[in-house]
């Protein structure tokens, strides 16, 4: 039994690489950049690993996880066109394989109020269109008898975080300050509110909702915010120093939000919880 990933090199691949390793499946990771080299957005190639390999599993992780109108063809091209390529392949030659469609908490109309899987989509940057015409399309699919799965992720960190990511930018710098630097760390609004749920965690809910068929969409989150600020205070602890002598707010900037919340009362239904605290996080990126 084997399962493909498709955008493999993310901090999410890696974690899935492992879980499917543990119970027994052979991981298969697919990317423009290591693994088996291919392009989700091209049909031919999405095509040829699926009818070639017959996967139990397929997941769709491929995606430039930015909301900047720059990126607006890029993401449609491996989340939206992706995702379609994936499914009508799965459907001419894999029809009993288990998908994986990623869904963000970014697709959803913010009031800062807990999301849940009924709250409206906003089509409120490139980045969430192309996520909301995925789901569209794994809706259809679902009709017409492929088993696939949506998942929609709020923030997750892990020592594999990219590095342009504010967790990693703090808990890197901190690192860095550790061994002698004195550099500042420039920030935005640090009272800003989001999820700090562990990766390893959040693919573990991914696992958790593909193991049934009965709900095939749902958010997969802590419900539990910390403010930038408390993760910069909660880094700089544990090498005891003073954050405020190393922090320097950018001034007039205008954070994408104030607040980004599941309400994961869904996935926590059929028996998952994130493991790993705010603070034991923030101990493994900064002693990574």
């Amino acid at each position: 039994m084997n399962a493909l990933i498709f955008g493999v090199n993310g901090q999410d691949g890696y974690y899935l690489t492992e879980l499917c390793k543990r119970n027994g499946i052979e991981p298969i990771g697919i990317s423009r950049s290591g693994g088996l080299r291919g392009d989700v957005s091209d049909l031919g190639t999405v095509g040829h690993f699926i009818k070639t390999l017959n996967p139990a599993y397929i997941f769709h992780m491929a995606a430039n996880s930015t909301t900047k109108y720059e990126a607006l063809f890029e993401n449609h091209e491996a989340i939206s066109t992706g995702t379609l390529n994936i499914l009508h392949s799965v459907k001419k030659y894999s029809p009993e394989a288990k998908v994986f469609i990623t869904g963000s908490g970014v697709q959803f109309q913010n009031t800062g109020q807990p999301i849940s899987e009924s709250t409206p989509f906003e089509a409120a940057n490139p980045y969430a269109i192309a996520r909301i015409q995925s789901v569209y399309a794994a809706r259809y699919y679902l009709t017409q008898g492929i088993k696939v799965y949506v998942g929609y992720l709020f923030h997750h960190e892990s020592p594999l975080r990219k590095q342009n990511h504010v967790s990693q930018i703090i808990a890197q710098a901190v690192k860095r300050i550790r061994d002698g630097s004195r550099e500042k760390i420039e920030l935005g609004d640090v009272t800003a509110q989001k999820e700090w749920t562990f990766a390893g965690d959040t693919v573990q809910g991914i696992w958790t909702l593909m193991q049934q068929q009965q709900i095939f969409e749902a958010v997969i989150g802590s419900g539990e915010t910390f403010t930038i600020q408390q993760w910069v205070e909660q880094c700089f602890g544990i090498i005891n120093k003073d954050w405020r002598d190393y922090i320097q707010i950018k001034n007039n900037f205008v954070p994408e939000y104030k607040c980004l919340v599941s309400n994961p009362r869904l996935i926590k239904s059929l028996g998952w919880s994130p493991k790993i605290t705010f603070n034991e996080l923030a101990q493994m990126m900064v002693n990574y």
